[in-house]
C-alpha cells in the first residue's frame, strides 16, 4: 500500500504542477482556453486570477513533493495528509462553485491518494 501512496500523491503532485502551468502561462494561449473552455476576451480579462490561482496550486505540488521527500510513511505522511486533504476540499469547493468537473479532475485523485496514505 506504500507504494500506491508514493505513486498517487506523486501523481497529485505533477497535476497540481501541471495546472499551474496551465493557469500562470498557458492561461490565454490555445492550449489553456481550450483547456478551461475560455473565450479569448475572458481569458485575457481574467489572467492576474488564474496566475494567483496557479500559484495556489504550485504551493499544493510542493507541498506534497515535500511529504514525499520525507517518505510517505514516515516524517512525510502528517504533511501528505494536510495537503492531500487541502486538494481535496480545493477540489470539491470548485466543483461546487465552478465546475463539476473539477471533482473527478482534482478530488477524486486526491482522495484516492489521501486513502492510500492514510491506510499505507
Amino acid at each position: 500500500m506504500q507504494m500506491a501512496a508514493i505513486v498517487l500523491a506523486a501523481l497529485v503532485a505533477l497535476l497540481h504542477l501541471y495546472f499551474l502551468v496551465l493557469e500562470m502561462f498557458f492561461w490565454t494561449q490555445p492550449l489553456g482556453r481550450k483547456a478551461f473552455g475560455l473565450k479569448a476576451d475572458f481569458a485575457e480579462q481574467t489572467k492576474a486570477l488564474a496566475a494567483n490561482q496557479g500559484l495556489y496550486n504550485g504551493f499544493l505540488a510542493a507541498g506534497l513533493l515535500w511529504g514525499l521527500m520525507q517518505g510517505a510513511a514516515g516524517a512525510g505522511k502528517p504533511w501528505l495528509v494536510f495537503f492531500l486533504g487541502c486538494v481535496v476540499v480545493a477540489g470539491v469547493f470548485g466543483a461546487a462553485t465552478a465546475s463539476k468537473k473539477i471533482l473527478y479532475v482534482q478530488a477524486l485523485p486526491g482522495a484516492l491518494a489521501l486513502a492510500a496514505v492514510l491506510l499505507s
